[in-house]
């Protein structure tokens, strides 16, 4: 490999959920298989390569997949077993670096640079990567690398399935430009539906544009419109031991007062932090709720737990419990925020026997929220409880992943 600042592996297990599944029954290898819901309720978890060609995708209803696939085999979504699995594999992406910055329970990036003397080129590091996991964990994994995080993880998607593609630095330009626009990070129908209006719908028409007229256009992130159309990304992997905390606050226009209004901002805050966490593949075990008052003076409470959560509605129980300790509702807030410390990788530690049905039952859920959330928007799925009086971002908003 050319020598580069940066070697930047992105890793992604295919088709995680079903593999698990095909890999433990062996009778359904190479056949349509769906994790999920029954058929008659519930949305698809994961389909397996087999089912894809028939328009089978996550988040669909399990009723309409079997429409388009009545020959696929609908099984139950066993969190235990994926988790497992994932520990297994991110223990062995630990013996070639640990810089690891998980992304969700099956991809994650890693920062190899400094491994490079001992173990190899980036793509020697992969495919000794993906040699060990199928040997120990008979799964497969796609992988990408590349000089940035951006790249890398666009290399893995197009080696998918079971395949490794990297892009060296003198490679990027003709890599990117044929991509469409709605590749790049950021890019969603909004953006891509404003850019067509210019006349881009790819990235090489992208690269026509200045900076300058991004940014008027697009705000702080035409920017970044304009760097990843050029391969730049600056951000480091972060590992889980450099993510110290993992929080969200905000700041209100209008002071609080209410007491109802106060509950359902905090129960918005505490499902957000909830979303951050899984999507770092990350649970909590030191909760704290901070509260600025009117006169802008500072309050924090905090409780640390036995067992480390990532469920927005346990956060919300241990937050209110927190809040209840202030003199949130007796004097008007400017500010709320919740967070989440002493981090721990997602599915570990120990939880009390009685405990345990009903954490794998939030788990369950979660993934599904997530999985919805990934396709519709955060915007679009939310708890109804959260639906009344819901109104625009504050004035002034930020979240922290780390202090």
């Amino acid at each position: 490999m050319k020598n580069i600042e940066r070697c930047i592996i992105h890793l992604d297990l295919d088709a995680f959920f079903a593999s698990v599944e095909q890999r433990d029954r062996p009778e359904l290898r190479g056949r349509p298989v769906l994790v999920g819901g029954s058929s008659q309720r519930g949305v698809v978890w994961a389909a397996s390569y087999e089912a894809r060609p028939f328009g089978v995708h996550s988040a669909m209803p399990i009723a309409q997949a079997l429409r388009l696939c009545p020959e696929a085999v609908v099984l139950p979504v066993r969190m235990n077993e994926y988790r497992k699995a994932s520990r297994a594999v991110f223990t062995i992406f630990s013996r070639f670096t640990d810089c690891i910055e998980p992304l969700s329970i099956d991809e994650a990036f890693l920062d190899v640079s400094a491994s490079l003397r001992l173990f190899g080129s980036g793509q020697a590091i992969a495919c000794q990567i993906r040699e060990a996991v199928r040997r120990e964990t008979n799964l497969t994994l796609s992988a990408g690398i590349a000089p940035n995080k951006f790249l890398a993880k666009l290399a893995s998607e197009a080696a998918k399935p079971d395949g490794l593609k990297e892009i060296f630095p003198e490679e990027i330009d003709a890599f990117l430009l044929t991509l469409p626009v709605k590749a790049l990070w950021g890019v969603g129908a909004v953006t891509a539906q404003k850019l067509a209006t210019l006349g881009v719908s790819r990235v090489a028409e992208l690269r026509r544009l200045k900076r300058e007229f991004l940014l008027r256009t697009f705000g702080a992130s035409g920017g970044l419109l304009y760097d990843l159309a050029r391969g730049i990304d600056a951000r480091p992997v972060e590992s889980d031991s450099s993510i110290k905390s993992v929080g969200h606050e905000d700041t209100y226009a209008t002071d609080l007062s209410d007491p109802v209004v106060i509950q359902r901002e905090l129960l918005g805050l505490s499902e957000r932090v909830a979303q951050r966490l899984r999507s770092k593949n990350l649970q909590g075990r030191r909760v704290t709720v901070k509260v600025k008052y009117a006169d802008f003076s500072v309050v924090t409470r905090s409780r640390t737990l036995a067992a480390g959560l990532s469920n927005g509605g346990e956060i919300f129980g241990i937050a209110t419990e927190l809040l209840s300790q202030t003199e949130a509702g007796r004097r008007p807030l400017r500010l709320l925020g919740v967070s989440l410390a002493t981090l721990e990788v997602l599915g570990t530690g120990q939880s009390e026997l009685f405990a345990a049905p009903r954490r794998a039952r939030l788990s369950r859920l979660d993934q599904a929220v997530d999985q919805l959330r990934e396709r519709f928007g955060d915007q679009r799925v939310v708890k109804g409880s959260l639906l009344a009086g819901r109104k625009e971002p504050s004035d002034a908003e930020q979240g922290t992943d780390g202090d």
